[in-house]
């Protein structure tokens, strides 16, 4: 997966032609937030911000897919559910929101190949994903959506989601990160207890590399309305796996395709826990999604960012890099790794924040520091090497 391979494919690690072409749009009211904020315009209070963010499960619908049609398993759509929502409500939790989100869904299908019991399968999710945060305090609501039959330009099914929160302006976090802040990570991988299954750590992006270098040629003329037209054929599914071969993790054996299709991993019950004795403690959080590893590097000004304790390198990581002979410093830069959230704050609060997120099994623990610096540039130091990135 090397820059050549990914263009190719017609997707972007680092999106920076997207980020060009809104480099001069308002960044909100406070720039350096993870998420854009907005005065309050639905209330008119002062004291109050408005957030609307907008994403979807990309390319992660096209392998949830081919796994469905292969299986039958219809539970894979439930998940795309889950990774739409979470890649929203978790970006919003960086800037200290986690309750009372409003949510709106917006699903995009080719009729002749989505019937409509995915359809229901997808509506459904939503309510059942609510219902399931209720139980561990988080407070979400369901506005709607569309649902459009929109073939012509949608090959399979495209899952998006737009979420809306109103908060307090001292409820904030506004990334200020600090020289001597510790960075405690947060697992993306294994059984949370809010979860039902294994998580390999996939989470939504990089998923366009993922299955095309895991998967099987096989799948490239069974499943053509997978894939674009105009990708290179040697790009297209030319890896070993099939959907059906397994590996076992903990005991259980799991079918590689599930593995791959692991649910994005929300944080938001961890967060509401964190937040009630540390949220004015966090200098700053880091969703590690577009970028991977190399996210925190918008939200800092004149900072060495050093990650040099790392998780052990995940076995769906180690998987992708195999298959596809990627180096070390673009995966890193592609994918989460190991851990998808990102807690800057002095170090004498650090080991309660392991704690807390102990209690929901969910590993962690401080992944590295922050050091002043003339100029931003963060250091990553393991297991496959050391990489720098400016």
């Amino acid at each position: 997966m090397d820059s050549n391979k990914y263009n190719k494919r017609g997707v972007s690690a680092s999106k920076s032609e997207i980020h060009d072409a809104i480099k001069t749009l308002d960044k909100g009211i406070y720039p350096n937030a993870f998420c854009k904020i907005l005065p309050d315009i639905t209330g008119g209070k002062s004291d109050h911000a408005n957030i609307m963010h907008a994403d979807t499960a990309g390319t992660k619908t096209s392998l949830a897919y081919i796994y469905w049609k292969e299986t039958g398993d219809m539970s894979v759509w439930k998940n795309i559910v889950q990774d739409a929502i979470v890649m929203n409500i978790d970006d919003i939790a960086c800037v200290g929101s986690i309750n009372d989100i409003i949510i709106s869904s917006t699903i995009g299908r080719n009729k002749h190949l989505i019937p409509a019991d995915v359809v229901s399968e997808l509506i459904n999710a939503s309510q059942l994903f609510i219902e399931k945060m209720k139980r561990y305090g988080i407070r979400l609501h369901l506005s709607g959506g569309e649902t459009a039959d929109v073939g012509d330009i949608v090959r399979t099914v495209d899952v998006g989601i737009t979420a809306f929160s109103r908060i307090k302006k001292q409820d904030l976090i506004i990334n200020d990160i600090k020289d001597k802040d510790v960075i405690v990570g947060l697992a993306s991988y294994g059984k949370a207890t809010y979860e039902e299954e294994y998580n390999s750590g996939m989470g939504s992006n990089g998923l366009t590399s993922a299955r095309h270098d895991i998967f099987n040629k096989t799948y490239r003329n069974k499943y053509p309305e997978s894939y674009s037209d105009q990708t290179p054929r040697e790009f297209i599914y030319s890896g070993a796996k099939l959907l059906t071969d397994t590996i076992e993790i903990e005991g259980k054996v799991i079918p590689i395709g599930k593995f791959v299709l692991s649910p994005t991993r929300t944080y938001l019950p961890v967060l509401n826990k964190i937040f009630e004795s540390h949220r004015k403690h966090i200098n700053g959080i880091i969703h590690c999604t577009g970028g991977g590893q190399t996210k925190v590097m918008k939200f800092v000004n004149n900072r060495k960012i050093i990650k040099d304790n790392l998780f052990e390198t995940p076995v769906l990581f180690k998987m992708i890099q195999e298959q596809s002979n990627t180096g070390w410093k673009e995966m890193y830069e592609v994918f989460n790794m190991g851990h998808r959230l990102e807690i800057y704050l002095p170090e004498k609060y650090a080991q309660s924040i392991i704690a807390i997120s102990n209690q929901f099994g969910i590993e962690a623990k401080i992944i590295g520091r922050v050091e002043e610096s003339m100029s931003n540039e963060l250091i990553i130091n393991g297991e496959n090497g050391e990489f720098r990135y400016t």
